[in-house]
């Protein structure tokens, strides 16, 4: 009998928690029991951890195999545990020493074949466990530039697990093709800056640009259509000056989370969302089961979210009050008793119509704004 552990990572939102994954190989039928809250895919992990070992050349115990997440009564989802879980039960078959685990983070899905698959939200994982006191993160291979975004934690890529045996083992890793990130560039509006100067006429709309993008001011568009107000909006990113470091980290951490590739770069520039005006009210703030995923709101943190239309859309003048007012958004499940708050302070540029009669002009656009 034989137990070691390794480390991951668990996120609330943008928060995360540090989890820690036991393995213990007791006498007992052979079977794989998973405990500590884990979602449906979480809990399939017993099946593709089991085939990409055996795959990976190793053994899988024969004897019962006890796999605990700690803090058990914290909800735990996603697949980015998986490699935690193989490394725990390696060392605790002594396929390496259980002591280079120390301080050490692991994340990524694993594939049947033993390769690393990429996972969303290293960035702010990675970020967690650099403020844990960990000095170390294992990553997928191409999300290493990610990770190596955090500053004062050591960062190594893998590719699968025959390559982390064998760094663990302190042996030259053998070569393994990695699987390449799969997702949208994050920030693409936010690196296409367009030109104030390109509107042609339009004065007191510029000026009430220039100066509601100086002082962070919430602005409303109200005219009819094709007179300029989408063309003006655009422009306001661009008229912002550049991101610190710890506001970009922040935006970074928030569109890794929503499953943008950061093509292992910082967001420097504010970012621009703009949601449909039928956008659902899931789609605008966010949210999951049990691992959050930031809305279109959050994804306009630290820039411009523009809605388009906005006074015909009931969800999105309910789903953008609080992030007006409270700097934040979150969504709540009764039945885990877990509230998920994902930073959402923005700068909202609105436009709307004007009442297509004389008729309900009374109870037009403007008496829907608050």
């Amino acid at each position: 009998m034989a137990s070691a552990c390794a480390w991951s990572v668990a996120l609330v939102g943008l928060e995360g928690r540090i989890v820690e994954v036991e393995a213990d190989i007791g006498a007992g039928l052979p079977r794989t029991v998973l405990v500590g809250l884990p979602d449906s895919a979480l809990y399939q992990a017993r099946d593709r951890c089991k085939a990409a070992v055996s795959n990976s050349g190793q053994e899988w115990p024969i004897s019962l195999l006890t796999i605990n997440l700690s803090p058990a009564t914290l909800p735990k989802a996603g697949s980015h545990y998986d490699i935690a879980i193989v490394a725990a039960i390696l060392a605790a078959q002594r396929v390496f020493p259980a002591e280079e685990l120390r301080r050490t983070v692991l994340l990524g899905e694993l594939g049947l074949d033993g390769r690393l698959r990429p996972v969303r939200g290293i960035l702010p994982a990675t970020l967690a466990a650099q403020q844990a006191g960990f000095t170390r993160v294992i990553v997928p291979l191409r999300q290493a530039g990610e990770a190596e975004l955090v500053d004062g934690i050591e960062v190594f890529g893998i590719g699968s697990v025959t390559q982390l045996v064998a760094f663990l083992r302190g042996l030259p890793m053998p070569v393994v093709e990695p699987i390449d990130v799969v997702g949208e560039p994050a920030g693409k509006y936010a690196n296409r800056r367009l030109d104030l100067a390109d509107v042609v006429g339009q004065v007191e709309a510029k000026w009430a640009c220039e100066v509601a993008a100086a002082g962070r001011h919430h602005m409303l568009f109200h005219g009819p259509p094709g007179v300029g107000k989408t063309m003006l909006a655009e422009r306001v990113p661009g008229m912002l000056p550049d991101l610190d470091v710890h506001d970009a980290l922040e935006v970074s951490a928030v569109h890794s989370l929503a499953g943008f590739n950061l093509a292992d770069q910082l967001i420097t520039r504010p970012p621009y969302s703009d949601p449909h005006h039928s956008a659902s009210v899931a789609s605008l703030v966010g949210g999951g089961q049990r691992m959050a995923k930031p809305g279109a709101i959050s994804c306009a943190h630290k820039g411009v979210l523009f809605l388009d239309d906005s006074t015909e859309a009931q969800s999105i003048r309910f789903s953008c009050q609080p992030g007006c007012q409270f700097e934040a958004c979150g969504s709540s499940r009764a039945n885990r008793c877990l509230f998920t708050r994902v930073a959402a302070q923005y700068q909202c540029v609105a436009e709307a119509h004007p009442p297509r009669s004389l008729c309900n002009s009374v109870k037009g656009p403007r008496s829907k704004v608050s």
